[in-house]
């Protein structure tokens, strides 16, 4: 198949942030498919004046818009952002040879380009949904007037009624699709561990050990990601504040930036633990951070606490596996499902960051219990959550796109998969 694939925040594992979309194109590459990857540069080199620039990653043909965003960006300047590049990606996908389009979001803007190029080459075209709309940014007051939540919803809805199938990252997010769209095909292809990325992270995070003072031996817990407003990474800095009174030994580190960045710094320096217990870290690319994971004896993942963002499918949860630790979430939904019903990790209170800090502290502390964890993590990573094993649907989906399967009472091109975990 010649794929046109679109995701304006596309990530190879030489920069920070997910790498789901190289993972998968790479994979498809790999199996005979053509892939044109259209994203964006969030980071154009000062004075440029091209528009676009072309590589190639991974045997995968990458075009770069020049389309400045960072996440410290007002929500206008962020939606100016996601305008500019829906207008530029339109252009370019259409001008691309293709069997189908596929589109991820965030944002939903994408379909945007993915609709109008499908329309053009008369293709079908595959939505990805990484967040539930207009839920989300409902519930984390982006979106406040009635005319933004109308037009959201209005947005929501258009894309997903030209979509020939669609690819949901949890089952909560493909159900919150079939409960406006019962029609809707959707197959769950949940964020995956790579193994491959993660199989020195033992050797890498004891040498990180060994070169680090104020680590040594000592118990680490990790949080790699951004630093966001839906994140509340003041939750962890609240919880290692309370861990420095009550667990002196164990160590917390932060990797990431964000919009909450400086918020973060100013209440980890205010609690006294800046520096002491708790060590913050800029971005950095997915390789490096390996040896942090490797490094860690549990890696957290906090949200917000809005029911809304319950179905998330946060990739340090599945890169904490993929290394082979425990993982711990402050929420409840599938995710927490899994850590209960596997032994791979903890559910922490969502509005109690004291009483994480005892869960945490008694875990860490007790080598019995996060090499029992460790043990339930390699076994997820390999059965259940391999990039491989879960690559497989995401292509038949592809596939079902451009040549359905017909099934008895299912109109062409409307036929329902699902891979739940």
């Amino acid at each position: 198949m010649k794929i046109v694939y679109l995701h304006q925040y596309f990530r190879t594992p030489a920069m920070s942030g997910g790498t789901r979309s190289y993972e998968f194109a790479r994979r498809l590459v790999r199996n005979g498919h053509d892939v044109q990857v259209v994203t964006s540069d969030t980071e154009p080199a000062p004075g440029t004046r091209q528009t676009w620039r072309t590589t190639v990653e991974a045997g995968a043909v990458v075009h770069w818009a020049a389309v400045p965003y960072r996440n410290a960006m007002s929500i206008r300047d962020r939606l100016s952002a996601f305008g500019q590049f829906a207008r530029l990606a339109a252009t370019r996908a259409a001008s691309l040879e293709q069997d189908v389009v596929f589109a991820t979001s965030t944002p939903l803007t994408i379909a945007i380009p993915a609709v109008y190029s499908a329309r053009r080459r008369r293709v079908p075209m595959v939505l990805e949904v990484r967040d539930l709309w207009p839920e989300v940014p409902i519930a984390l007051g982006a979106l406040r007037s009635p005319l933004t939540r109308r037009a959201a919803t209005a947005l929501e809805g258009w894309a997903y009624r030209n979509a020939a199938h669609i690819v949901a990252l949890s089952p909560g997010m493909a159900a919150g699709v079939r409960a406006r769209h019962p029609e809707a095909a959707v197959t769950v292809v949940p964020n995956a561990c790579d193994r491959e990325l993660f199989a020195d992270a033992d050797s890498s995070g004891q040498a990180l050990r060994a070169r680090t003072p104020w680590l040594g031996d000592r118990p680490l817990v990790l949080y790699a990601g951004t630093l966001g407003f839906v994140n509340d990474v003041g939750y962890l800095v609240r919880m290692a504040a309370t861990l420095r009174r009550t667990h002196p030994d164990v160590r917390v580190a932060i990797v990431g930036q964000g919009a909450e960045t400086a918020r973060v710094r100013a209440l980890a320096a205010s609690s006294d633990v800046l520096g002491r217990t708790l060590f913050l870290f800029d971005q950095m690319p997915k390789a490096e951070v390996a040896a942090f994971f490797g490094a860690c004896d549990l890696a957290v993942s906090t949200v917000r606490d809005e029911p809304a963002l319950h179905a998330n499918s946060a990739n340090k949860v599945f890169d904490g596996w993929a290394a082979g630790r425990p993982v711990a979430v402050n929420h409840e939904g599938w995710i927490a499902d899994i850590l209960r019903r596997s032994g791979a990790g903890l559910v922490l209170p969502a509005a109690d960051p004291v009483a994480a800090a005892g869960l945490v502290g008694a875990f860490v502390t007790d080598p019995t219990r996060t090499a029992a964890a460790r043990t339930a993590a390699r076994v997820l990573a390999a059965t259940e959550f391999d990039r491989d094993l879960l690559f497989d649907s995401f292509e038949a989906a592809l596939r079902g796109a451009v040549a359905p399967q017909r099934t008895p009472g299912s109109p062409i091109g409307r036929t329902s998969q699902s891979v739940t975990n």
